[in-house]
């Protein structure tokens, strides 16, 4: 006996739809082919496979017995295809971004969503780590690329400023400092109680504010340290004290919270980290994805980066 697999497809649609117009519509085919393909089956078998006379179609008992094997044998077959084309087909490369808590709100969704469109084929991935973690990632090879604040000497790892972002100060959104339209003192918000994130690990973001302060021989009446920057921010909206952050988390937003600008110039570095010597597609890849969307946001590029686009 000699049945081809095609025919057992056939034959289990006609089974399943027990109509041979509608397996006809769900293999794609014309209807009388697909009785020519039964009839053969059953030619091969020597036995009728359904009660042609019943409506909707009914299984004879060999019918029966050959629909059950039939499905075990064409379930195992795409089973065995699906292994092949996923033994067969080329693997994504895999570029995985590390970044700091201070760093999440910088228009990542946005660089994501234009990555993984631009680039399909790269399975582009995101992490939560510290800068020691990120240092330590990328010279093993777990880590691409790092967003981070500070700098970490390490001779086998590049680091570049992207941009340094002004800082404003997050206060409750019924606060008279908001209702009057205008830049807030650092000397203003000394008396205030400060809300630092991250608390860990140190030397970080909360560092750059203190710093902020001390050259200014101001000294914070009371000060929160928190691990992340949402909760500095519900703590924010409760009244609990005031939190200086990065221009960027405005375009997040929070409700019961409103942002001041500061009438120092502060500014806090945003700035990437990679190996030295990292030539890869993928790092090409996102960096010109990079380069593009600060050209529509109007930051600009830095020039030192152009070797590696």
């Amino acid at each position: 006996m000699n049945i081809d697999i095609r025919h057992l497809r056939y034959f289990r649609a006609v089974a399943e739809e027990r109509s041979f117009t509608r397996a006809a519509e769900r293999l794609h085919m014309a209807q009388p082919p697909l009785s020519r393909r039964i009839q053969e089956l059953e030619a091969e078998i020597g036995a009728l496979l359904f009660e042609r006379e019943q409506r909707p179609l009914r299984l004879t008992a060999i019918g029966q017995l050959l629909y059950e094997q039939a499905s075990m044998v064409t379930e195992a077959m795409e089973r065995l295809q699906a292994v092949v084309h996923q033994a067969t087909r080329r693997p994504r490369t895999r570029f995985t971004i590390g970044m700091v808590p201070s760093t999440l709100y910088v228009r990542f969704p946005q660089i994501v969503a234009r990555f993984r469109e631009r680039h399909p084929e790269i399975d582009l991935r995101l992490a939560e780590m510290d800068s020691a973690e990120q240092a330590s990632a990328l010279v093993d090879g777990r880590l691409d690329l790092g967003f981070d604040r500070i700098a970490i000497e390490d001779p086998l790892i590049r680091h570049d400023v992207m941009r340094e972002e002004p800082l404003w100060v997050a206060l409750p959104e019924s606060d008279p400092l908001l209702a009057e339209g205008r830049a807030v003192a650092l000397a203003e918000l000394a008396p205030r109680p400060q809300l630092l994130y991250p608390k860990r690990p140190r030397p970080g973001y909360a560092d750059h504010v203190l710093k902020a302060f001390r050259e200014r021989d101001l000294t914070p009446q009371s000060i929160t340290e928190l691990r992340e920057l949402q909760t500095a921010l519900v703590m924010v909206a409760a009244g609990g004290g005031v939190c200086i952050v990065p221009d960027t988390v405005r375009l997040a937003g929070r409700p019961g919270v409103g942002f001041a600008p500061l009438v120092e110039d502060l500014r806090v570095p945003l700035l990437i980290r990679f190996r030295k010597h990292d030539r890869s597609p993928a790092l090409r890849a996102f960096m010109e994805v990079y380069a593009e969307l600060h050209r529509e946001w109007g930051w600009p590029f830095p020039d030192a980066l152009a070797g590696v686009l």
